[in-house]
């Protein structure tokens, strides 16, 4: 009996941050802003820089922007991404192969799945829009 009072006062004790948790609450984006113009920058060549749509993932929005000379896929960066730390790991990979690639048609990051997903997607629609 002696035991019994402070483990029942040490069980209430652990089971009040755990009642009190509340997750945070998901990112939403309002409005979708137009893709940049078409900016020329020595004549017969031409650089767009195009963003893609928000992708709603699990883990949070991702948008990509990329940078195109031509045809060719110069630069791409990420507007949105979830805060996550998979997340964090797995972009430089798929910048990386993006850029090897030069298309959205890209592996998947391990332990990145869905940001990868929303990524390709992301990507692929602002090459769409591009015209590629």
């Amino acid at each position: 009996m002696k035991r019994a009072l402070p483990v029942l006062v040490l069980t209430v004790a652990g089971l009040v941050p755990v009642v009190r948790y509340a997750p945070a609450a998901p990112t939403r984006v309002a409005a979708e802003p137009a893709p940049a113009p078409t900016v020329s920058t020595a004549p017969g060549s031409t650089v767009q820089v195009v963003a893609g749509p928000t992708v709603e993932t699990e883990k949070g929005p991702v948008r990509v922007e990329v940078t195109l000379d031509g045809d060719r896929i110069t630069t791409v960066r990420m507007l949105q991404q979830p805060d996550h730390p998979q997340t964090t790991a797995a972009v430089p990979t798929l910048i990386e192969e993006t850029l090897q690639e030069q298309s959205a048609d890209i592996d998947t990051v391990s332990g990145a799945t869905v940001t990868s997903d929303g990524y390709r997607e992301s990507l692929q629609a602002a090459l769409d829009a591009q015209g590629s």
